[in-house]
């Protein structure tokens, strides 16, 4: 076959016969693959290739009269490698090339679309792609059905137009080249405008038959047409919302000025200004405290509210404009009032609501109640906490509560200097803000739990703080003002007093609570544990039940510690099995009796104490911080080949010296006492205190290690019940000791009714309530013959 029949095959005829010249397409073309989306013969648009792949092809085709070209989609990214034949589509497009440009390795041509393509045989399968094709075109009348169709894509596409502007240009591209009564390039023209995904628009240039195109665009147009739609409303709902602020914002800077301009409103800083003076009203500042607070306002109107400076300085405004600058609260000066609150809110401890009377009463007198500092010393739960509320209540002050147990940072008392990134006041000044008055009760639990670090000393800080004579200029880091806080009333609490620095305790008055005895305890349970506990589960009185008796067993049996804490708990056990039980049966009466308490509380904690008797056995009394305790001693001859003796029991540095000299002076008066001089010569004695787990140290045990021994010598036991405290000298005598309270409850406790002690000790025992001396027999010595008479008489 010739040239020039090549170039006639499939050539278009007009209705006479004669094919028109710009309609004759050549029966082999050029192939040249592209990606993303296929091109259509209602397209006119750039095309960008590789020169490397393709430059050749274009080059040939440029050469041509008709530079025409086949364009053919192909569904993945082009690389650097010519894609193969059968990866090639057999429909694609012809275009007619313009304007071609070559340019860092790329070339750019405009492709103006013709007609559809089929490749009937591939004539090269490599660069540059040859085919023989034949042009393929719908057959069928322009029928009503094409024609409503056709209005159809039209009113879509107007729709399209309508919603987004942006088709509107590639409508009047399409209108200056085809005849809007042309279905097949509309058609075309209306599936090149969708944003559908490549294989969907290279079936529809598959689609030779019209009606079935018309179909299949359609469906994309109205796709199309919904995507735009709702992208609409995405943007005009973010423009509104976007417009929305801005109006609120213009306005709300227009109300600003308008307000500012007729002086009803002022920006944040003079607000905040303002409101720092306000909090200064009805205040008596010290001059230097005022001085200070100006000099910081006056600094906070230079400074910009977005620096860091400004932040600092507001901060600071706001604590030094919190503190109650002179606001004092009115002290309730009526004794029976305060006596009432005291007796209703604990039960016993009459010696310390005296104590705190007596106080009460100075402060009446001279109507005012300043400079002390006061130190509530005892066992835990013996309720010094609450006491320090009902001192509060009693004067009707304000109550601020603090625990400085385990406090090892003097930066919590005194403050951080302003220096330091999120510093802050110290603890008193923070109270005094809450409280929003400068005389308040403050308590400070736990002192004798501070500790100390590289951070510093709480308890060297609490030296200015709890002296009345320093106290009244206090100088808070934070602040660094001069605070008065002489008017507040310091109440601290304690176990024990050893661990507490010695100027820190010269400082405060203390006043010790000692343990309760059993009928102490009984009283507390029925007027103030039982009742809160029902009050707690909700429980009525009428519904649980509990005898005096059954406490009673409790109490000996389950919770003979010194304070009532432990014994409220239990309650709360029992108060929680009977909800159960009335939950299960809400008509039930309960009534807790001692045979009850097993099934209640478990086995008894507590046996009953079985008092240690024997030659050389001997009980002593001990205070320990968790209240007083019998401490029984033993002594017994291990061998007699040799002089000897040995300690155990986990005793402490003195203890160990108080059992050394009662060694030495039970041995140096043995004759003395009835004995052989020659007994503790010829033998090795051990001397064991029970309970070797338990720690123990002090000088008290002194005369009752002496009576173990001289008891083992003399081989007598101790026929009655008795029990004895006292250090004693190498030369017998018997010097005081401390806990005496304490340890005659023990006694008591343990049901010895008689005791021996000191008698420098004798006013200690003589201010003893009457109810813990009742049924007691106390002896006292000056040295250790009179122990010895009432012993072994």
């Amino acid at each position: 076959m010739s040239d020039q029949e090549h170039e006639y095959i499939g050539r278009e005829e007009t209705p006479s016969g004669v094919a028109l010249a710009n309609e004759i397409l050549p029966g082999q073309l050029n192939i040249l693959p592209v990606n993303g989306r296929p091109f259509f013969p209602a397209q006119v648009q750039p095309v960008i290739v590789d020169e490397k792949l393709w430059g050749e092809t274009l080059r040939r085709v440029a050469k041509t009269d008709h530079k025409l070209l086949g364009l053919a989609f192909v569904d993945d990214k082009l690389t650097d490698e010519i894609p193969t034949t059968n990866r090639i589509p057999l429909m694609g497009c012809v275009v007619r090339i313009h304007h071609v440009q070559a340019e860092d390795g790329r070339i750019q041509f405009i492709a103006q679309g013709v007609r559809r393509y089929q490749v009937l045989e591939w004539l090269s399968d490599k660069t540059p792609l040859v085919a023989r094709v034949h042009y393929p075109r719908h057959s069928g009348d322009f029928t009503d059905e094409i024609k409503a169709y056709a209005m159809a894509v039209i009113n879509a596409i107007k729709e399209l137009v309508s919603i987004n502007p942006l088709y509107s240009e590639e409508l009047k591209h399409y209108l200056n080249r085809f005849s809007p009564n042309d279905p097949s390039p509309l058609t075309d023209f209306a599936a090149a405008i969708t944003t559908a995904e490549g294989p969907a628009l290279q079936e529809i240039l598959e689609t030779i038959p019209l009606q079935k195109r018309m179909e299949k665009v359609l469906l994309l147009l109205k796709k199309e047409v919904e995507v735009a739609r709702l992208q609409v409303e995405i943007n005009k709902t973010v423009n509104d919302n976007i417009n929305k602020h801005q109006r609120e914002f213009f306005l709300k800077q227009q109300l600003k000025t308008i307000q500012k301009e007729l002086g009803i409103s002022k920006d944040d800083k003079t607000a905040e200004i303002d409101e720092f003076m306000q909090r200064l009203q009805g205040k008596t500042l010290p001059k230097a405290a005022q001085k200070r607070i100006d000099e910081e306002l006056h600094k906070l109107q230079m400074l910009e509210t977005g620096s860091a400076e400004y932040a600092v300085t507001r901060n600071y405004l706001d604590w030094a404009t919190s503190i109650p600058w002179g606001i004092y609260s009115t002290d309730a000066f009526n004794l029976a009032q305060a006596r009432e609150v005291l007796n209703e809110h604990h039960a016993g401890l009459d010696d310390v609501k005296d104590r705190i009377l007596e106080f009460l009463a100075v402060g009446t007198f001279k109507q005012e109640i300043s400079g002390s500092i006061m130190l509530l010393v005892g066992p835990p739960g013996v309720g010094k906490t609450s006491i320090g509320r009902s001192i509060a209540d009693a004067l009707g002050r304000k109550f601020y509560r603090f625990s400085v147990g385990g406090m090892r940072d003097e930066a919590e008392i005194k403050g951080h200097r302003r220096t330091y990134i999120g510093a802050l006041p110290g603890k008193l000044i923070q109270a005094l803000k809450d409280v929003e008055v400068a005389n308040p009760v403050i308590m400070l639990d736990e002192i004798d739990k501070l500790g100390s670090s590289y951070q510093g000393d709480p308890a060297s800080a609490l030296l200015e703080v709890l002296d009345p004579e320093q106290n009244r200029e206090f100088l808070d880091h934070y602040l660094d003002l001069r605070v008065d806080l002489s008017k507040v009333l310091f109440i601290c609490t304690a176990n024990q007093l050893d661990s507490i620095p010695a100027p820190l305790l010269d400082r405060m008055d203390t006043i010790r609570l000692s343990g309760y005895i059993t009928e102490e305890k009984l009283a507390i349970a029925k007027s103030h544990l039982w009742p809160r506990v029902l009050q707690r589960h909700g429980l009525k009185k009428s519904q649980v039940k509990i005898a005096d008796s059954t406490l009673k067993a409790m109490i000996e049996g389950y919770a003979r510690e010194s304070g009532v804490r432990h014994l409220e708990k239990l309650l709360q056990q029992i108060a929680r099995k009977a909800v159960v039980k009335l939950l299960e049966n809400p008509t039930l009466k309960i009534t807790v009796s001692q045979k009850d308490l097993q099934a209640y509380l478990g086995a008894p904690v507590f046996r009953a104490e079985r008092i240690l008797r024997g030659v050389g056995v001997v009980t002593g009394l001990a205070w320990t911080a968790m209240g007083g305790a019998t401490l029984p001693i033993e002594a017994a001859v291990v061998h007699q080949q040799n002089r000897g003796f040995k300690l155990t029991g986990k005793l402490g540095e003195v203890m160990k010296e108080s059992a050394e000299i009662a060694y030495s002076f039970a041995a140096g008066h043995a004759q003395q006492f009835g004995g052989d001089a020659a007994f503790f010569d010829q033998r090795f004695i051990h001397l064991h205190v029970p309970e070797g787990a338990t720690p123990k140290d002090g000088p008290s045990a002194g005369v009752t290690m002496t009576t173990a021994l001289v008891s083992l010598m003399l081989n007598k036991r101790i026929k009655r019940p008795l029990a004895m405290t006292g250090e004693l000298t190498l030369t017998g005598q018997v010097l005081p000791v401390g806990g005496i309270r304490e340890k005659v409850i023990a006694a008591r406790r343990s049901k010895i009714m008689e005791v021996i002690l000191p008698e420098a000790n004798r006013r200690d025992y003589d201010e003893l309530p009457d109810h813990i001396r009742k049924g007691m027999t106390a002896h006292f010595a000056n040295n250790y013959q009179d122990v010895f008479e009432v012993v072994f008489g």
